[in-house]
């Protein structure tokens, strides 16, 4: 059985309408082989130094994601896609103590896959940052600005799918275009869009 990490306690006693379950999680994450971390403010249980499960919290529910979840097998058709552009994590998300204890058994097999997984070096097929849709608004931009396509050009594939997501997540022309404005000067800085 894993031990408690005392850098992630404060998470475990912050207020939060999920407390009673994020207690029940812990519990069943910490009798699997990992250990307990804190990433990005909140808890993740690695093997090997690399994240396998992480525990959060939002509105409407309270969930335990698998940063490579896509390659979970996934028997009990548990595994939530977050959003349509997410492509390795998957969730399984819960809205009471009872549906956990339910699934303890499932979790603690998905955990020992996501291990034996994460362990054999197996990797998400993440699509080419070619196979997403650029919205016209910035095509438009691109074709009249060669810097600006050189820029976008020289931005790592990571940086250069935020950018395509944001823009085309935007419904109408005129949201498209003003985000294409807004990003072109940070793209011609070599500035990610969160950067």
């Amino acid at each position: 059985m894993a031990t408690t990490n005392p850098r992630v306690e404060f998470f475990f006693k912050k207020p939060s309408p999920w407390q009673a379950h994020y207690r029940a999680l812990r519990e069943i994450l910490l009798s699997c082989p990992v250990t307990e971390e804190l990433k990005w403010g909140v808890p993740a249980y690695q093997a090997d130094g690399k994240n396998v499960v992480l525990v959060h919290g939002f509105k409407a529910y309270c969930a335990v994601l698998f940063p490579n979840g896509a390659l979970l097998k996934d028997a009990k058709r548990v595994l939530i896609k977050q959003t349509e552009h997410v492509q390795a994590a998957r969730q399984i998300r819960f809205t009471t103590v009872e549906e956990i204890q339910k699934l303890a058994p499932t979790l603690r097999a998905y955990v020992k896959e996501a291990i034996a997984l994460q362990k054999s070096g197996a990797k998400v097929a993440f699509k080419k940052t070619t196979e997403f849709a650029v919205p016209a608004e910035f095509q438009a931009k691109l074709d009249s600005a060669p810097k600006l396509k050189a820029a976008f050009d020289q931005l790592t594939p990571g940086r250069q799918r935020a950018y395509l997501l944001y823009l085309s997540q935007a419904k109408q022309a005129k949201t498209r275009e003003a985000r294409v404005a807004k990003v072109v000067p940070r793209i011609l800085a070599g500035k990610g869009l969160d950067d």
